[in-house]
């Protein structure tokens, strides 16, 4: 799994706007590097009630990241059409990355093998990245139930702490 101080691997993958359910573009991360923080929020599956806490949670700090122009992205292994619906649904207001051959969960080293005993989704984890791409700070969900606002408090302190680094 990569740590704090290692740089984040280069990757490009379909980006799910969320405004209709075939609103998909192209995102590649060293586009997104340079105008702020980049949070990168690992989860399971969309329409799940943990991943749906969650992004929902984001969702409703985003004015909390834009204060210091954050960026914030979801990824999951779904597909971006997928995405779209429950982002819609949800009313997210973030895009989503459809991570649909697992090979960045597989490069960011959070990989959960087994949901449900069946397949091999993102393992629940936060990485925030400074302007060079630098991992600044992670957080993997632990055994114990998660406090969803706890956790963005603690993920909003270390971008901000990204931006002025």
């Amino acid at each position: 799994m990569l740590d704090v101080g290692e740089t984040a691997p280069e990757f490009t993958l379909p980006e799910a706007g969320g405004e209709v359910y075939n609103d998909i573009s192209t995102f590649t991360l060293s586009d997104a590097l340079g105008d702020g923080p980049v949070v990168l929020a690992f989860f399971p599956a969309a329409f799940t009630s943990g991943c749906t806490e969650e992004m929902c949670t984001f969702r409703d700090s985003m004015q909390r990241f834009s204060a210091f122009d954050a960026a914030v992205y979801g990824i999951s292994v779904d597909l971006p059409p997928a995405q779209n619906v429950w982002s819609m649904q949800e009313d997210l207001n973030f895009p989503l990355l459809s991570d649909w051959d697992h090979e960045v969960i597989h490069e960011f080293g959070v990989v959960n093998p087994d949901m449900y005993g069946r397949f091999e989704v993102a393992e629940r984890s936060i990485f925030v990245l400074d302007e060079t791409g630098t991992i600044t700070y992670r957080w993997v969900e632990g055994e114990d139930e998660t406090d969803f606002g706890a956790v963005i408090d603690t993920v909003r302190d270390a971008a901000a702490e990204a931006a002025t680094s």
